[in-house]
């Protein structure tokens, strides 16, 4: 085996971790050619259209959370999965366990 038990939907976890990441980490920066919609005019009128939005810190903060808080759900997700698939026993499932959530 090697889990399963949750149909691999875990790894959405992650995903939604990296998701919000990305968003956090594109700020401020120019779009890309291919991103931006909208004539020179437009963006004459509107020059913060061809940058990413930046957050206020406060809403950056509690996002960073959220990518803490999902990591730390996508760990627990992941070893019960593999525990309830019969990949770790009850030992192993406790020590995995407790090693992922350090190497956060």
């Amino acid at each position: 085996m090697s889990g399963g038990y949750f149909n691999y939907n875990q790894y959405l976890i992650d995903d939604i971790a990296d998701s919000i990441e990305r968003k956090l980490n594109r700020q401020g920066q120019e779009k890309t050619k291919d991103e931006l919609y909208g004539d020179k005019e437009y963006f004459e009128k509107y020059p913060d259209e061809k940058f990413y939005y930046t957050y206020p810190e406060v809403v950056q903060e509690k996002m960073r959370e959220a990518v803490r808080q999902l990591k730390i759900a996508a760990v627990y997700a992941q070893r019960v999965d593999w525990f309830l698939s019969g990949d770790d026993g009850e030992e192993s499932f406790i020590e995995r366990l407790a090693e992922d959530l350090n190497d956060l």
